[in-house]
Order: structure tokens, then sequence, then C-alpha cells
């Protein structure tokens, strides 16, 4: 579906950055196998502490007996949407790694997943879909239902799909459905070290 980005940047960039964002309104068509596995290639290639590469992606596509079990360990709100996306998927991140015969906790597993999931999801823009991260999703079922083992926590869930019609949703989830802004640099980017606050 095509819209128009209110999104302007104030310095050059990439459109993609600015085009790219977080709809909830999906058209329920299934993310072909070979489409995700494009995404997670490019989710593979992201940089990480001590190229540990602690990100594990758990996933379902639409229409397989797995995507019910994905969609129910969200939260209520995030499940009335997220229920038409194409293939929905859990961040797992590792937090120890190997250090010669050592195990050593990993301080950075976090921000290296995070950056996983930034590739996976200009990936997936430059698909045609749209990706959908979430804190909205009950960790402690999720690492029960999906078996994960200790020594890995879940982070965030993610719908992926083709993005539909905001017609689709509720009123309430309407209002929410257009890109949102960004901080200006002034706010987080600062020469020399922290401001006075």
């Amino acid at each position: 579906m095509d819209f128009v980005n209110p999104r302007k940047a104030d310095h050059p960039i990439d459109p993609m950055f600015t085009a790219r964002w977080s709809p909830r309104a999906y058209t329920g068509e299934p993310v072909p196998e070979a489409d995700l596995k494009t995404m997670f290639e490019a989710a593979r290639w992201a940089p990480s502490s001590s190229n540990s590469q602690p990100w594990r992606y758990l996933y379902a596509r639409a229409g397989t007996p797995h995507f019910e079990t994905f969609l129910h360990l969200l939260t209520e709100s995030n499940q009335v949407w997220a229920k038409t996306a194409g293939a929905l998927a859990i961040l797992v991140s590792k937090e120890a790694m190997e250090r010669g015969d050592k195990i050593v906790p990993m301080r950075t597993h976090q921000l290296d997943v995070g950056t996983s999931w930034g590739f996976l999801a200009l990936q997936a823009f430059k698909l045609g879909y749209l990706a959908h991260g979430m804190g909205g999703v009950d960790l402690e079922k999720t690492r029960a239902v999906l078996k994960i083992p200790a020594g890995y926590s879940p982070q965030i869930a993610i719908a992926i799909g083709k993005q539909a019609d905001p017609a689709t949703l509720s009123e309430q989830q309407r209002e929410r459905e257009i890109p949102n802004g960004r901080q200006p640099q002034t706010d987080f980017a600062f020469e020399g070290g922290f401001p006075e606050l």
C-alpha cells in the first residue's frame, strides 16, 4: 500500500531511513520462507561485540500451526492487530560468550541484538515488507512455551508483513497508523561530553 511519508530528515540520509516505519495494518499474506531468509541474512551481518553474534530468531509464518502459538505470546493489545501479520518472530539474546576456556557475561548482548533487529527491519523494507518490533510480549510465557534455555533471554516480538489499508484497524488503532517523528539531534548528540541538566 502506498502512503505519503510526512517524515523529513534534517540532514542528508538515505530515504529508506525515513520511509521505514512500524505499521499495525497487515494483509495477512504469509511471508515466503525465502524472503524471511533474506531478512535473517541481513540480521546475520550486524556488528557485535567480539563478533559474538548473540541473536537468535524464533519465528512462525502466517498459516502455519506455529503462528497461533507465537500470537498468544503477545499482550492482548498487540494480538488484536498482529494476527494479520505475515510472520511473527521472537528475538532472543545470548547472555554470555566464550573467552578462551571461560564463559563470561556479555554486557552488550542487548545492544548487539538490537542492531541485528535494525538490520532485519531495513532489509524487510527493501523487500517491500514492514516490520514492527513489540515490547508487549509475555517474556516468561515465551521462555516456557518456546523452550528457551537458561543463558538466553527473550527481548522483543516482531511482526512482519505487507501493509494493508488502515481501515482494517479499530478506530483507536487507526489514529496511531502514521509514521511518527523523532527528536532532533540537538536532544541526543553532544560534542565533548554530556550537557548540564
